[in-house]
C-alpha cells in the first residue's frame, strides 16, 4: 500500500463528507445548551472556533459502515467533540497556550476559573448525552476516554518536573490524550450500530492507530507549518517543555554538546526564533522528523488494515482515505 496509492483519494478527501459536516453542525448546536447564557457563551466559543470535526465523523462513518445511518447516529456524534472541546478549554489553561484555533484561549477572555468550570459543563453534557441510547456501552466508552485523557494529562504534567526522553513514555501519554477520544469515537458507533464484538474492535483499533498518527504529525506541524494555517503559535510544544517523538529522536542522536543546548531551551520556555530554527534544523538533521513521519506512516497502514473484516464499500474507502489524509493534513 503506497501513500502514491491514495493521492486522489487524500486529495479533498473532506469535500466527500459535505452533507455530514452540515448535520454535524445542527446537532452539536443543538445539544449543547445549558440555561446559564454565561455557559453557552464560553461553550460556543470553544465548539465553533473552526475545528476538523474528526471526531465525530468518524463516529458516523463507523456507524454507517456497520450498517446504521439515522438521527440518533449524529446525535452521538456530538459526544466525542463536546469531549475535546472540554479538553481544550483545560488544556489550555494547565498548558498556558497562547492560541486555539487561531484564535486567544477562553482562559485569556474568562479566566482560569470560569474556563475550567465550562469544561466541566461540557463532560458532564457529553456523559449525559451519551447515556441516552440504551446501550450502557457507550456510556462506559465514553467514560473510560474520559479517564484516560486526564491520565495522559497528568503524565505529562509529571514529566514536566521530572522528564523521561523515552519513546515509551511519549506513546503512553499520546495513546490516552489523543488517541483514546478518537479510538472511543469509532468504537460508539459500531456499538450503535449493534455489529459483533470483533467488528466493534477492529474499528476501536482504527481509531487508536489513527489517533497516533494524528499527534505525530501534530509534533512535526509544530516546527514545520504555518502559524496561521495551523491555528496556533509554532513550536508550542517546545515552549511549553512537552516530550514529542521528534524530540525524543534528536535527545537520543545529538552530540552531547547539542543534547545539553536542546535541554536548556526546553526547560527554559518561551524559545527566542532563532532558538527555534536552531531546534527544527536539530531535527532535520538528527531524523527526528523523518522518524516521526515515517512511525505515523506506518500506523495509518494498521489504520486501514483494521479496517480489511469489513466487506468492499464506499464508507471503507472514505475511511481510507481519512487515515492518509491525517498523514497528510497541513493543520
Amino acid at each position: 500500500m503506497k501513500l502514491s496509492d491514495h493521492g486522489s483519494k487524500v486529495k479533498g478527501i473532506l469535500d466527500s463528507f459535505q452533507p455530514d459536516f452540515e448535520k454535524i453542525e445542527q446537532v452539536l448546536s443543538r445539544h449543547f445548551a445549558s440555561h446559564i447564557p454565561f455557559v453557552n457563551e464560553v461553550s460556543r466559543y470553544i465548539i465553533f472556533a473552526g475545528g476538523k470535526r474528526l471526531r465525530p465523523l468518524l463516529t458516523v462513518c463507523a456507524a454507517r459502515l456497520c450498517g446504521r445511518d439515522d438521527d440518533a447516529v449524529f446525535n452521538l456524534s456530538a459526544v466525542p467533540e463536546y469531549l475535546h472541546a472540554a479538553s481544550l478549554l483545560h488544556d489550555d489553561v494547565v498548558d498556558g497556550g497562547v492560541m486555539r484555533r487561531g484564535k486567544s484561549p477562553a482562559y485569556k477572555i474568562w479566566g482560569n476559573k470560569a474556563t475550567v468550570l465550562v469544561g466541566d459543563f461540557l463532560y458532564g453534557r457529553a456523559i449525559e448525552l451519551a447515556s441516552r441510547f440504551g446501550d450502557t456501552r457507550i456510556a462506559e466508552a465514553i467514560a473510560e476516554a474520559v479517564a484516560l485523557m486526564s491520565e495522559g494529562e497528568i503524565i505529562q504534567l509529571l514529566q514536566a518536573k521530572t522528564p523521561s526522553y523515552g519513546e515509551e513514555t511519549y506513546l503512553e501519554i499520546i495513546n490516552r490524550k489523543t488517541a483514546s477520544l478518537i479510538s472511543a469515537s469509532c468504537k460508539i458507533g459500531a456499538l450503535l450500530a449493534g455489529v459483533e464484538k470483533s467488528e466493534v474492535q477492529a474499528l476501536s483499533d482504527y481509531g487508536l492507530y489513527m489517533g497516533q498518527a494524528f499527534q505525530m504529525i501534530d509534533d512535526i506541524l509544530d516546527y514545520t507549518a504555518d502559524a496561521g494555517e495551523l491555528g496556533k503559535a509554532i513550536g508550542t510544544d517546545l515552549a511549553e517543555g512537552k516530550i514529542t517523538l521528534p524530540l525524543v529522536v534528536a535527545i537520543e542522536k545529538a552530540s552531547s554538546k547539542e543534547k545539553k543546548r536542546l535541554l536548556q531551551v526546553l526547560s527554559g520556555g518561551n524559545p527566542s526564533k532563532k532558538e527555534l530554527v536552531w531546534v527544527k534544523d536539530l531535527l532535520i538533521n538528527t531524523g527526528g522528523l523523518d522518524y516521526t513521519r515515517s512511525q505515523a506512516k506506518a500506523l495509518v497502514r494498521l489504520a486501514c488494515e483494521s479496517l480489511e473484516t469489513f466487506a468492499p464499500l464506499e464508507t471503507k474507502d472514505l475511511l481510507h482515505g481519512l487515515a492518509w489524509f491525517v498523514l497528510e493534513r497541513h493543520k
